[in-house]
Order: structure tokens, then C-alpha cells, then sequence
């Protein structure tokens, strides 16, 4: 036992040795060492020049400023600490004080309907009207003269008012003067009740006011008379002189053809070119041509997820707060014709991140499918194209956007452009004469019926297919880019109803290539693979012949020479 003390001591002992050690170095470096440092300071500042005297003093502030710095930190920290304490008890004495404030506004709104009862009976009458009390602080605004005289007759809130002045067997028995100011005074507090209530009833079901206009806008409208008779080739050319007759407008026909196109193999549409060139003015003047006319969405740079397009709930007010994009969505639904909603420069902010969801959702294979979630459950009062608190897309409704490449907007991504069909406007039509032109009325429904005609009777050449595939290879093999499911798709929509435009199979094709495939080069460190691409332009030349697709080799010598 004896040694296993002496163990235990001189452990301990060692222990509190090195500790006290510790302790006493911190001191001697903080604080008792200072009269060492200033006699090796004074010894050695001496002998310098004026550079190390310089050095020297730079040195010896050093070391003075970090024990200075610790101590302020220590003490900030103990001011802290004091001043929290303190807060923690001044709080407590606020709230107590908040209380008893609150106790005295309770006191003084039942002083308030007491002398609210007094005022009353004051007018004369025979029966005394009850005194509500507190009970009035439960309800969502104070007793009227209505409300209250109803009570006492033993009717319903406000019917004994109304009953008093209307028959005439009031419960009241007033006399003189006080007759007329009494009967004037309840039927103003009836009519009063009734409007709040009115009010508070539309505030608290409706929680969609904008939609719910929509829905009174159209309960009594008629559709016009449609016109299920014209072709595609005629309806391009009815757009162009309705546009330079009626708006003094101006566009090519293959500009007309291209967008009509890409209605057929997309529900979004990106109108790309320089300023000025009626990116637009063309979906807006389109839509007033099918007198249906677009929504102007003007894109913000602080747009970042779907709230800024769809809107978002209140849990605060209970109410939707509604966008003039969402607006334009539901009543699109409750049309015929086709419908546009342009997002005016789209890419002052990310589209991937606003739009994300529609665009997936409009990915989806079915209609059914594309559907967007407003809220969890359905109200009674809910506008009736809303079921479950979703609303479907309508497939009558395109998206047009615009979007011009400058410092001041953001690169439209792959994903983006995958799913889109971008159509480049940099170029102004030449002006022309024309006869005037009106209106047409298209449902949705027929155009769609011509996009699926043309593609009966506008098959793609087989011949032309091949081309394409070996065109496609060619890219894989080369430059690790491929045509992909969806772009095959959007060419096999696109090209037969670009030639029931006026157009041809080898211009359809030709566009899709450029705009769709080439593109992605520009995503790409085009210095490593210019040698190739002159190759490229040599085999497409080959394939399809010598200017088969003018606008993808232009594309490719337009990037060649840019970088």
C-alpha cells in the first residue's frame, strides 16, 4: 500500500508541477515577462541603424498588441455577457408590463360596449336592450344597433332590426323624434352588417380573386364562328398580310414557316436576334391575328424559382397572390383557340431555375400529366378550373420567349434548348404592299388536326433519313455529339408541317440541324476542334450535296470564325 502512495504522489506531484509550470510560463509571457523583453529591446536598439531601429519598434508593437488584443476580447466577451443578463431581466419586466396593457384594453373595450348599450336605450323604448359584454371581443367586429336590437327581440342577428322597419310591428316603442333617428340609425347598422359580412365571406372562400374573374369574365361568353377550312399554307400567308395591313408589321414567309413549325414540335418557342428585329412583336401580332391576344410576361433578373411565374399562398392573409402568368394559364383553359404567353427576355435570369417545372412538366407523355400543384386542398370557393388545388396546362397554350445575348443576360442552357425550338430573328423583312387582311378564328384543336395531317401526308423521304443518320454518326464518331431522342422527335413534327407551310424537306431538316445540333458546339472549346470542323462542312457537302443545307454550314463557318 505504501508504494502504491508513493506512486500515486509523486504522479500527482508531477502533474500539478507541470500545470503550476504552465501557469507560470503564460504569466511570464504575458504579463512579468515584459521587463526582459524591454532590457533586449534597449540592449539592441542601440547598436542599430535606421532601418533596424525602424524593424525593431515594428517588432516590439507586435508584441505589446497581441496581450493588449486578449484582454480587450475578454472584456468585450464580459460586457456581453453583463449586457445579455441584464436584457433576460428587463424582458421579463416587459412582458409583465405587456400583460397588464392588454388587461387594461380588454377593461376599456367592455367599458366600450357598455356605453355602446347605453346609446342605445338612450333612444327610447320600452324593452331594454341586453348588454353583450365581454362576449363581443370573441366576435370579428362590435355589435351594431341591427344586430343587437335583433337579439333582444329573441330573432337572428339583424332581422329584428330589418322586421322593425320594414312591417312596421316593431319590438320597439319609440316616440316623438327619436322614431325617425331610430328607424334611420338600424337601418344604416343593418345595411352596414350585411356589407361586412358580405365582405368577410368573399375574403375568407376566395383565395383566388384573379381566377375567379376570369371565371365571371367567361360565364357568359360565346365562342365566335371558327374556321375549320383553312390549310396551313393559307394561314401563313393570311398571317403575313394581316401583319402588314392591320399592325404594319412586316416578316419573311420561311420566318412564318419556322415558327409555325415549331409550334407543331414544341410548346416553347425561344425568338433569338439582335435588338430590334420583332422578337416580340411576332408572337404578339400571331396572337391578334387568331384574336386571341398574348401575355406579356416581362422577365426580372431576380426571378429564382416558380413563385416568380405561378405565385405562391399567403398562410398569413389565406389568399393566393396571383401573377398575370398564372392568370393567363387558367384562362387558356377556358378558351378554344390557341394561346400564348411571352416571357420577355427570358434570360435576364436563369430559365432552368423559374421555369424548371413547367419545363418538366411538359415533358411528361400524357396530357394528363401536366398538372401543377397551387395548393394542397380544394375550397369550396376555388375557381372551378382548379380541381384538387391543381390546375392543368391547357394544351391550347404555347410559351414564347425572347432572348438577346449581351452582358446583360444569362446563357441559355442545353437543357433548355433541348426541350425549346429556337428560331433566329436577325434580320428585318423588306416592307411590302399588300390587300388588308382580317382576323381569323382557328380553333386549337383544328390546328392541331392540320399539324397531324401534314405529317400524314408530308412523310419524310427515307432517302433523307439515312443522310441524317449518317450525319449523326459522323457526329458521334467525331465530336461526341448526337442528335438524341427528343431532338428525332421534335425533326419528325417539324419538318412535314414546315413543308405543308410552303417549305422543304431538306430546309425542315436543315433548320433542325443547325439550330438544334450544331448549336452545341458553341458549349464546346471550339479551338480544339476548328481543323475538324472544316471536315465537317467537306462531309455535309458530300452527303447532301453542294449547298443541300446552306444554313448549317453558314452556322459552322459563322462559329469557326468567331472563335
Amino acid at each position: 500500500m505504501s508504494e502504491f502512495l508513493g506512486f500515486a504522489w509523486e504522479l500527482l506531484a508531477k502533474v500539478v508541477y507541470n500545470v503550476v509550470a504552465v501557469v507560470s510560463s503564460i504569466l511570464n509571457l504575458l504579463v512579468f515577462g515584459w521587463v526582459e523583453y524591454f532590457n533586449i529591446f534597449m540592449t539592441y536598439f542601440t547598436t542599430f541603424d535606421l532601418v533596424g531601429k525602424i524593424g525593431a519598434v515594428i517588432l516590439f508593437a507586435m508584441l505589446v498588441a497581441v496581450p493588449v488584443l486578449i484582454v480587450v476580447i475578454l472584456v468585450h466577451r464580459y460586457r456581453i455577457n453583463r449586457r445579455l443578463h441584464r436584457d433576460d431581466t428587463s424582458n421579463k419586466a416587459l412582458y409583465r408590463e405587456i400583460g397588464r396593457l392588454n388587461k387594461q384594453v380588454l377593461d376599456l373595450m367592455d367599458e366600450k360596449n357598455k356605453l355602446l348599450a347605453l346609446k342605445v336605450n338612450a333612444m327610447g323604448g320600452t324593452k331594454q336592450i341586453p348588454y353583450v359584454g365581454a362576449s363581443a371581443l370573441a366576435d370579428d367586429h362590435l355589435p351594431t344597433v341591427g344586430n343587437v336590437v335583433g337579439a333582444a327581440a329573441g330573432a337572428p342577428a339583424g332581422e329584428g332590426a330589418t322586421a322593425a322597419v320594414v312591417s312596421g310591428n316593431a319590438s320597439l316603442a319609440l316616440d316623438g323624434a327619436g322614431v325617425k333617428d331610430a328607424a334611420a340609425a338600424m337601418a344604416k347598422a343593418t345595411v352596414e352588417a350585411k356589407t361586412l359580412a358580405e365582405e368577410k365571406e368573399i375574403a375568407q372562400a376566395n383565395r383566388f380573386p384573379k381566377l375567379s374573374l376570369v371565371d365571371l369574365k367567361y360565364r357568359d361568353w360565346e365562342s365566335p364562328a371558327y374556321d375549320d377550312a383553312i390549310s396551313l399554307e393559307d394561314f401563313v400567308d393570311s398571317f403575313r398580310a394581316f401583319a402588314c395591313s392591320q399592325m404594319k408589321l412586316y416578316y419573311t414567309p420561311e420566318v412564318i414557316r419556322r415558327f409555325v413549325a415549331g409550334m407543331a414540335a414544341s410548346k416553347l418557342l425561344i425568338l433569338e436576334g439582335i435588338s430590334g428585329t420583332g422578337k416580340t412583336s411576332l408572337p404578339y401580332s400571331f396572337s391578334r391575328y387568331l384574336d386571341n391576344p398574348a401575355t406579356i410576361v416581362s422577365v426580372q433578373p431576380s426571378f429564382r424559382d416558380r413563385t416568380e411565374v405561378l405565385g405562391y399562398f399567403n398562410e398569413f392573409s389565406k389568399r393566393f397572390n396571383e401573377t398575370e402568368f398564372l392568370r393567363a394559364v387558367y384562362e387558356a383553359g377556358l378558351r378554344q383557340d390557341p394561346s400564348m404567353i411571352v416571357l420577355d427576355e427570358m434570360n435576364l435570369a436563369r430559365v432552368e431555375y423559374y421555369f424548371a417545372e413547367i419545363l418538366s412538366v411538359l415533358e411528361m407523355p400524357s396530357h394528363d400529366e401536366w398538372v401543377l400543384d397551387l395548393v394542397p386542398t380544394q375550397w369550396a370557393a376555388d375557381p372551378k378550373g382548379l380541381h384538387d388545388g391543381k390546375l392543368t396546362i391547357p394544351d391550347s397554350l404555347w410559351f414564347i420567349g425572347t432572348a438577346n445575348n449581351d452582358d446583360s443576360t444569362f446563357t441559355i442552357t442545353d437543357k433548355v434548348y433541348d426541350r425549346a425550338i429556337p428560331i433566329e430573328l436577325n434580320e428585318r423583312a423588306d416592307a411590302f404592299e399588300c390587300e388588308p387582311h382580317e382576323r381569323v378564328h382557328v380553333t386549337a384543336e383544328h390546328l392541331q388536326y392540320l399539324f397531324q395531317k401534314a405529317k400524314v401526308e408530308y412523310v419524310i423521304d427515307e432517302e433523307l433519313l439515312q443522310k441524317m443518320h449518317k450525319l449523326d454518326q459522323y457526329l458521334q464518331t467525331r465530336f461526341k455529339l448526337a442528335f438524341g431522342n427528343r431532338i428525332i422527335k421534335q425533326m419528325y413534327d417539324f419538318i412535314p408541317v414546315y413543308v405543308a407551310c410552303g417549305g422543304t424537306e431538306l430546309g425542315g431538316m436543315d433548320y433542325i440541324i443547325a439550330r438544334k445540333v450544331l448549336k452545341k458546339f458553341e458549349s464546346m472549346n471550339v479551338s480544339f476542334v476548328r481543323d475538324e470542323m472544316k471536315g465537317l462542312i467537306e462531309y455535309i457537302e458530300k452527303t447532301f450535296g453542294e449547298g443541300g443545307l446552306p444554313d448549317s454550314v453558314m452556322y459552322l463557318q459563322r462559329i469557326q470564325n468567331f472563335y
